[in-house]
């Protein structure tokens, strides 16, 4: 996967645990560990925006692009 989710290291500074970021956003546990975890293919920008507000973060602090390399390269 190019994206790289990087909700667990954002939870960790902030000392923050599942059930309470849960609570605070207004998402099933269940949802938000699937998030944590990397096991999603899409997010909602509402669901970013209510995280990103949550842990006062930017949505890059939670996401990241690593390019493929074999797509980059020759075939």
């Amino acid at each position: 996967m190019a994206i790289i989710l990087r909700l667990d290291r954002v939870m960790a500074d902030r000392k923050m645990s599942l059930n309470e970021l849960s609570e605070r956003v207004g998402l099933a546990n269940v949802n938000l560990s699937k998030i944590k975890t990397g096991k999603v293919s899409a997010i909602r920008f509402s669901t970013l925006e209510a995280i990103c507000d949550v842990l006062d973060c930017q949505p890059g602090d939670i996401l990241e692009f690593k390019r493929d390399e074999k797509k980059n390269g020759a075939e």
